[in-house]
């Protein structure tokens, strides 16, 4: 039997297709008892067979128990206490690339009032799609308010001058894209009314050139924004506990070449665990029929029309990305209201019953093409069913080792306990200065819970154990993966079946309160366990 350390690395694979649902009756209230059987789910209008099923019902904050110093050899009987610990982790992510000054103040003001009633076992980060203002992970809410104060638009691009033809991102990508003549001639009107000797073959090459232009700062903006949420939620995942990730944004356009980024973004917040919710910090908002009165005038009749219709289009575009993310996660999306506080009370609510459908698609071809999903009930009632839209099928098959590893790391970053593989759990800690401590892991495992198989008259079996380090805010601090590899012979295996096997994990830290995380993977029967524990070194 031997041994080996190694520095825990983590990367991420999918592995099952993952489709969250929330059900709601008649009355928006989340219906809680619904069993796997009851669900119907079709890929591309085929049936498929649910092999994964769970519910997650919200809850409150864990409360560990915590070790006390002393020697490291040696518990400390009748001195144990309890160590409340962040159940829930929050991230607001402002779309400062793409919100106006006047939709910016408000949300920032609601925001404040809504960060003033953060319950104390909750941690707050403030993110920003521009990344010029970041704040990560705290309960200290004079620095949430201070952060909330530095917001202000940051697009990309800048704010400019309008220009003749004025294109919108949506119209661009009509005309460079799709080769949409009614997008091109409402341009050419607008060339026409603001510089009437421009001949129409003139305009049309002057529309398509700034249509060029618009395209390409539009599709840098969409990017960048769909990498900041996507890096957000890769932030969440490495949170243990409760994740949402709140989306403040007026929406954008992500043109069909980008539909893969937000597949990715659902694909990694449902494996990590992560709701993604969307408040619209539009409000309940009016388009004016050929523009306000900061834009040119003179138009005729026809050309306003052109315009205030792809305006219509291209406002309604915008917040579907909010919604595919929302719907896609579990989330909640809120639109069309301006009582801002109400929304963020909305978004930063968790459904109280979440139901995690998983299945392994049929026949798959591995060419990357979309796959829509439809989920039912198999006995409909009035109920309403939010649940993802699609998926990209993958181009090549998971790798098994990768698989297990993701496990583990899922199994790392979360709170819930398992118990397929006997195992305890203590912890100590041992104070060598004021500013310095050493924090021991004991690992006990009972041989006779795992399973092994016989190679060469010898027991055979693998088992991963990894354990990790949070911080009172629940950030990552480190981890250390052990390898145990078991050959054991009969008689061997006898004993240590009375004795059990004790893995020992030192961490050196500083004094503070930690959370403890322990995983346990065997590789033949592909077991798990996971245990949560904690230290407060004074």
């Amino acid at each position: 039997m031997s041994s080996h350390d190694a520095p825990a690395t983590f990367k991420a694979k999918v592995n099952l297709v993952l489709v969250p649902v929330v059900v709601r009756d008649s009355q928006g209230h989340a219906i809680g008892n619904l069993k796997q059987e009851d669900f119907q789910v079709f890929d591309k209008g085929k049936p498929q067979l649910i092999t994964k099923f769970s519910v997650e019902k919200s809850g409150g904050a864990a409360t560990l128990e915590k070790s006390t110093g002393g020697n490291l050899s040696q518990s400390a009987p009748g001195q144990e206490t309890t160590l409340t610990m962040p159940d829930r982790y929050v991230a607001y992510l402002f779309d400062d690339v793409h919100l106006k000054f006047e939709d910016l103040a408000r949300v920032r003001d609601a925001a404040a009032r809504h960060l003033a009633g953060l319950a104390s076992v909750d941690r707050a980060a403030i993110f920003t799609t521009s990344g010029q203002t970041v704040l990560d992970f705290t309960d200290d809410r004079a620095k949430l308010n201070e952060t909330l104060l530095r917001l202000r638009p940051r697009p990309i691009t800048g704010p400019g001058v309008r220009q003749c033809p004025d294109i919108s991102y949506y119209m661009a990508d009509l005309i460079v894209n799709k080769s949409d003549a009614q997008a091109l001639q409402a341009g050419v009107l607008e060339v026409m009314a603001c510089m009437p000797q421009t001949p129409p073959q003139v305009a049309a090459q002057m529309v398509r050139g700034a249509a060029q232009q618009q395209l390409s700062s539009g599709d840098h903006e969409t990017r960048v924004s769909l990498i900041v949420v996507k890096e957000s939620v890769r932030r969440l995942s490495a949170m243990p506990g409760k994740r949402n990730l709140i989306l403040v944004s007026p929406g954008f356009i992500a043109p069909f070449d980008l539909v893969q980024d937000k597949t990715e973004i659902i694909d990694r917040a449902n494996r990590s665990n992560v709701i993604i919710s969307a408040l619209d910090a539009r409000g309940l908002y009016a388009l004016v029929p050929g523009g306000d009165a900061s834009q040119p005038s003179g138009f005729s009749l026809d050309a306003e029309r052109m315009k205030s219709d792809f305006q219509r289009q291209e406002a309604f575009l915008q917040s579907d990305v909010l919604a595919e993310l929302a719907e896609g996660t579990g989330g909640t999306f809120v639109h069309d209201n301006n009582d801002l506080d109400e929304g963020f009370r909305r978004v930063d609510a968790r459904p109280e019953f979440l139901y995690m459908l998983a299945f392994s698609p049929q026949n798959l071809k591995l060419d990357g093409t979309f796959h829509k999903l439809k989920v039912t009930l198999k006995e409909p009632n009035k109920a309403t069913l939010q649940a993802r839209r699609g998926y990209y099928a993958p181009k090549r098959l998971d790798d098994p080792a990768e698989t297990a590893k993701q496990e583990i790391q899922d199994a790392l970053f979360s709170r819930e306990a398992m118990h397929d593989i006997p195992v305890q759990l203590h912890t100590q800690f041992f104070k060598s200065s004021e500013d310095s401590a050493k924090v021991t892991v004991l690992v006990r495992l009972d041989v006779k819970g795992i399973h092994f198989r016989k190679v060469d008259g010898r027991n055979r079996n693998d088992l991963t154990i990894v354990s990790g380090l949070f911080d009172r805010n629940g950030n990552y601090v480190t981890a250390v993966e052990k390898k145990l590899e078991m050959r054991l012979l009969d008689a061997t295996l006898e004993k240590r079946a009375g004795s059990g096997i004790t893995i020992r994990t030192s961490f050196d830290v500083k004094p503070g309160s930690y959370l403890v995380r322990l995983v346990v993977r065997d590789a033949e029967g592909q077991l798990m366990s996971a245990e949560n524990g904690a230290v407060e070194i004074p």
